[in-house]
């Protein structure tokens, strides 16, 4: 048999059975030799020393963290272990025929044990810790617990076996060293002195012992807040203002009690506990709970009352039974509040009218008295108007002054029957300030409107109708609504009360009957009948009217549906024939075309050419401002005067006597000219110039006979510059006009008339 032993225990154990001899290797972490740390040995009872047999290692770490020399079976540790790593490891061990490689004996399993050394220091693995106490707890109470961590083995030695003690938080806090609670050390620790806390807590293995290792970590304590400060205000009189326009739930101020607590234990609640404004205003918490604010509850009026002073409560809302010996939590402030005088529009004495009127109301009638005043101090005068949008119609007129409404307009129920006016009010000595009211005018009725057929009627009666038979119900309206409703009257009227044909029944319920008195009826006889029919109403006065129902003779079949009606009235009068209106349409014509013809006459009448007297003879002088129009002024005088020059010159020695002459004369030197072809039109209108622009010159007391016209502005551009011979009364010399030969063509006439011409023409006189 074959054997395999360990090398530590060959010489103790003999197994008889089993080739293999096995026991757990044990071995140090954390070994930190230079040479590979020798575990143990492998070794078989066929090994002979010779090398025959070869030793195989397999499982968790072999050929990585574990050797073993083939030969020898010795097996090494190659890597550093750790513990808290890995703590054993399960190896695999076999013999083999190193020629053959055959498996002596059977894989057979052993394991390797790491021994635990101090080598891990414990750990709070959760730190820094945050923990909450409330202020002025009793020594003792827990504040929070801490757990530390070893990795070390528990159940070998000492390595994990933790103490607690605090390095820092003395001596308002205290660890248990046993279990790690953190506890209160120091009593009545006060949140508003100091609210927060640092504590350093440290545990140890080795429980506790000298070369034990240790570990930290910080605990941030924070004392909560509890109710044990009351509240204070930070004054005990606030003054406060508000316009006396301010409007209802308008903010007056805000006031704050101020509590030393935080949170909901310095929530407050204000009230009004006292003085002369709390019916005025009212006090409430702000949404955080801190502040109190002061509210308009009610109008106010400076001239009525300029102040009030509150006594204001401020308490807090939640109270802590352990520290009521502390109270009371709450505390009295007084608010003063000043009330501004604003200038306020002036106010009616209601806030509203209403008036009835009836519609027979005659016009000036007064309607209502509205007033109004300043309710400020000054009192200032108000005067009164129409908002012309309420009333746009103007049935209504207010006087300025005292505020007496009254109309202007008849009024008509039927057409409006409400009025609702709008009066305005505003103070003299500041028109910004308006105020208005409404005043409504109820328009009563009054029996002003008589009665009338619904709506116009025309009735039938068979030409087979017989005496008695109904041929039309009639129903009457009027507009007018008296109070006990409308009762109407109705009758024939008295020029056919006693007609033969038809009779009216008042049925007493606003409606009547038209019956027949007769038969037989017929077409040829008459067509139509026209029936006066008299309807009143009851109201007083009493209004009346006449309607006419028109009744028409039809035929009518068996069932009395009618089949055919004349629609000729009887009484109508004869048309006119067709010659009758063809003579009249011609005659209509003839005058047309007269009028035409007297109109193109007049308009084709001519005008002579020249009048007998000189005084119609001589031309306008006309004045103007501004510049001449050229061709269009020759309308100033007469041109027909021009083309019969022989004919104007009847009386050459004739002097105008009817006005003076602006200038003393147009020009000083007219050369004699002569005209060429005396029978030409030109040539006589040249000399008819010519003659009078002569006359003119040897007659200072005369006028030219052609138009004067007196320019304030000349031309600009113009190279002829002015033509005016105005200032030439003031010059003694003799004017050259041979520079108009110079100006081309458009002055030749001109030059003609101031040039030399030529001798060798036949002179005009």
């Amino acid at each position: 048999r074959n054997n395999l032993e360990s090398v530590e225990i060959s010489a103790l154990l003999q197994r008889a059975k089993r080739s293999w001899v096995w026991n757990q290797f044990f071995v140090l972490e954390e070994y930190t030799g230079l040479e590979p740390l020798y575990i143990g040995k492998l070794h078989s009872d066929m090994d002979k020393g010779d090398g025959s047999i070869k030793y195989i290692l397999t499982g968790e770490g072999a050929g990585t963290t574990f050797t073993i020399d083939d030969s020898t079976g010795d097996i090494h540790a190659i890597q550093r272990l750790d513990r808290e790593v890995k703590a054993q490891y399960i190896l695999r061990a076999q013999a083999r025929n190193r020629l053959t490689d055959r498996p002596l004996e059977p894989e057979s399993e052993f394991i390797v044990k790491i021994q635990d050394i101090n080598d891990n220091e414990p750990r709070f693995l959760d730190g820094p810790y945050q923990a909450t106490v409330p202020e002025m707890s009793k020594i003792g109470t827990s504040v929070i617990q801490l757990t530390a961590t070893d990795a070390d083995d528990p159940t070998y030695g000492n390595s994990a076996r933790v103490v607690y003690s605090i390095l820092e938080g003395q001596p308002y806090f205290s660890v248990d060293a046993k279990t790690g609670v953190v506890r209160v050390s120091l009593a009545d620790m006060d949140r508003e002195t100091r609210e927060n806390y640092t504590v350093v807590i440290q545990a140890k293995d080795m429980g506790g012992q000298l070369g034990g290792l240790a570990g930290t970590t910080t605990v941030n304590i924070t004392l909560s807040d509890i109710n044990d400060n009351p509240p204070m205000f930070d004054q005990r009189l606030y003054q406060m203002s508000i316009p006396e326009s301010a409007p209802v739930g308008s903010v007056v101020g805000r006031i704050w009690a101020k509590d030393r607590d935080i949170g909901v234990n310095a929530e407050m609640k204000y009230s009004i506990i006292d003085g002369d404004g709390r019916d005025t205003f009212d006090i409430s918490t702000d949404p955080t709970n801190l502040f109190g604010i002061i509210t308009v509850k009610k109008p106010l009026n400076f001239e009525i009352k300029p102040s009030y002073t509150l006594k204001v409560e401020g308490a807090n809302t939640h109270l802590d039974p352990a520290f009521r010996h502390r109270g009371p939590f709450k505390d009295v402030t007084i608010v003063h509040v000043s009330i501004e005088d604003v200038d306020e529009p002036p106010l009616f004495d209601s806030p509203a009218y209403y008036v009835e009127l009836p519609e027979d109301a005659e016009i000036g009638t007064m309607v209502k008295t509205v007033s109004a005043r300043d309710p400020d101090a000054a009192n200032n005068t108000v005067r009164y108007s129409i908002d012309r949008s309420s009333d746009p119609d103007k049935y209504f007129y207010i006087e300025i002054t005292s505020g007496s409404l009254m109309t202007v307009r008849s009024l008509d129920r039927e057409e409006v029957g409400w009025h609702n006016i709008t009066i305005l009010a505003m103070e003299m000595n500041n028109p910004t300030q308006i105020a208005s009211v409404s005043v409504a005018v109820r328009v009563l009725d009054v029996n002003d409107n008589p009665p009338s057929l619904m709506h116009y009627l025309e009735a039938y009666v068979c030409e087979n109708a017989k005496a008695g038979q109904l041929i039309q119900t009639v129903t009457a309206v009027d507009p007018d609504e008296p109070l006990g409703g409308q009762h109407f009257y109705y009758s024939l009227a008295p020029e056919a009360v006693n007609n033969p044909n038809f009779t009216l029944k008042d049925n007493q319920d606003n409606t009547a009957w038209i019956l027949t008195r007769r038969g037989g009826w017929s077409q040829q006889d008459q067509t139509v009948f026209y029936l006066p029919i008299f309807i009143s109403d009851s109201e007083q006065p009493v209004q009346s009217s006449t309607s006419t129902l028109t009744i028409r003779v039809c035929s009518c079949d068996q069932e009395g549906n009618v089949m055919s009606c004349n629609a000729e009235a009887y009484s109508l009068p004869a048309s006119l024939s067709r010659g009758a209106l063809i003579a009249i349409l011609a005659c209509i014509f003839v005058l047309l075309v007269m009028i035409l013809l007297m109109l193109s006459l007049r308009t084709h009448r001519k005008k002579p050419y020249l009048c007998d007297e000189e005084e119609n003879v001589h031309e306008n002088i006309v004045r103007y401002d501004d510049e001449g129009g050229g061709e269009e002024d020759t309308e100033a005088f007469d041109i027909a005067a021009m083309w019969n020059p022989r004919e104007a010159h009847h009386h050459p020695g004739k002097m105008r006597q009817d006005m003076l002459p602006e200038i003393e004369s147009l020009s000083r030197y007219v050369p004699q000219a002569c005209v060429m072809g005396g029978g030409s039109g030109d040539s006589n209108v040249h000399g008819y110039v010519l003659a009078k622009l002569l006359e003119a010159d040897m007659d200072p007391c005369a006028p030219p006979y052609d138009s004067l016209q007196t320019y304030a502005y000349e031309g600009e551009g113009s190279v002829a510059e002015s033509l005016s011979s105005l200032q030439s009364g003031t010059s003694n010399t003799d004017h050259e006009y041979d520079y108009l030969n110079d100006w081309g063509p458009r002055f030749k006439k001109l030059a003609e008339m101031y040039g030399v011409l030529e001798t060798n023409s036949p002179p005009l006189w």
